[in-house]
């Protein structure tokens, strides 16, 4: 019964090691995915502050809409592979 537990805890982390391997780190698209972050952050605030015609209301959703493909692309990466 030991042996048997303890095989299933040495299964688990090698799966979990194996997890967190396939998930290369991406920078590039990680500071991108910031970058949009931050500028969604400020289109909030300067359209808070002045009307911007709906201009800056269009540009948050743009923004909004490049943040879902970015972490999508996050996503595709992690799925298959380095």
């Amino acid at each position: 019964m030991r042996g048997l537990i303890g095989a299933g805890v040495v299964m688990g982390a090698l799966l979990a090691f194996a997890g967190v391997a396939a998930a290369a780190p991406q920078p590039h698209m990680e500071a991108a995915l910031a970058a949009l972050e931050n500028a969604r952050s400020e289109m909030i605030i300067a359209d808070q502050y002045r009307d911007h015609g709906g201009h800056a209301g269009a540009a948050t959703n743009l923004i909004d809409r490049a943040i879902r493909e970015v972490r999508e692309g996050i996503r595709f990466r992690n799925a298959h592979g380095p």
